[in-house]
């Protein structure tokens, strides 16, 4: 049901690098950009995530209580990008591991702040 989730971004140089090694890791590209907005998807008509400079000219703010959730295959890949992400400089906001019975999750905030997990039914 999702199309796309936008998350706000005061240095899209910066959060392009980022998500660009971040997203290949699933086989993300970058499918649409321009000077204030670059998204990407494994394909160009499967949900996309993108980051954007507020459309309103004012700074990029953390929506708190907002998280964007990016579904894998297995636990062992929600591992690997959660290391990932804390590699290329983001935070901690839980690491990977089961909760509940059957759901596996790595919390992280990006570099602007942004709050997303990896994460997999098992």
């Amino acid at each position: 049901m999702i199309g796309y989730i936008t998350l706000g971004t005061n240095d899209l140089e910066r959060g392009a690098k980022f998500y660009d090694e971040l997203l290949s890791e699933i086989g993300a590209k970058r499918f649409m950009e321009d000077d204030t907005f670059i998204a990407w998807a494994v394909a160009p008509d499967k949900p996309s995530i993108a980051i954007t400079k507020p459309f309103n000219g004012e700074s990029a703010t953390i929506g708190n209580g907002v998280m964007v959730a990016l579904a894998v295959e297995n636990p062992q890949q929600v591992d690997a990008l959660y290391a990932k992400a804390i590699e290329l400089g983001a935070t901690d906001e839980g690491p990977s591991g089961k909760r509940g019975e059957s759901f596996y999750a790595g919390y992280f905030r990006d570099l602007d702040g942004n709050k997303l997990n990896f994460f997999c039914m098992t």
